[in-house]
């Protein structure tokens, strides 16, 4: 039987793998189609949909090289997320067996992919999108739900991360 400490490593593992996976899919989604997403950060910054006679309206963005650069720029920190995180679960996956040390140093490059994501979807969508280009207000261009749901994700994981490893009892 496998000892409780070794179940947490892995479920540790398996998590930030998880991670690595979606942000890989993400990316993969946002290059070979790009211009369904590029669509959605275009009408967030030009504020097409917002409550009509917004008083937050000045905001707007009316430049389509801005929506490109910001969009490429949403994808380039994605792909960084994508490389660290699974590189961080390799050296999980490499460590499960190691003394508590190795595997807590381990972890560094998953904490660094998940702090990205948790810059993307909380600075980038929570707070920019959602706040200052008020995307809250927008019923059709509308990602905070999506949003809310992989940063509580991220956060959560980053918790289990963040906790210290026991020694194992028995190495399996």
């Amino acid at each position: 039987m496998y000892s409780t400490q070794f179940l947490f490593r892995v479920a540790k593992t398996i998590a930030v793998t998880a991670i690595g996976l979606m942000s890989l899919l993400i990316v993969f989604g946002n290059t070979t189609d790009y211009f369904t997403n590029y669509h959605f950060v275009e009408h967030v910054m030009k504020m097409d949909t917002i409550f009509s006679g917004s008083m937050v309206y000045y905001r707007h963005i009316g430049v389509p090289f801005l929506y490109h650069t910001g969009y490429i720029l949403l994808i380039a920190l994605e792909a960084v997320m994508t490389f660290c995180c699974i590189k961080g679960s390799w050296l999980l996956l490499k460590n499960l067996k190691s003394d508590a040390v190795s595997f807590h140093a381990a972890k560094s490059w998953a904490v660094v992919g998940i702090t990205i994501g948790i810059t993307i979807w909380f600075l980038g969508f929570e707070v920019i999108g959602g706040e200052w280009f008020a995307m809250w207000q927008s019923q059709v261009w509308n990602g905070l739900g999506a949003a809310e749901r992989i940063v509580s994700f991220l956060v959560l994981i980053l918790i289990l991360l963040h906790f210290k490893e026991e020694e194992l009892i028995s190495n399996p």
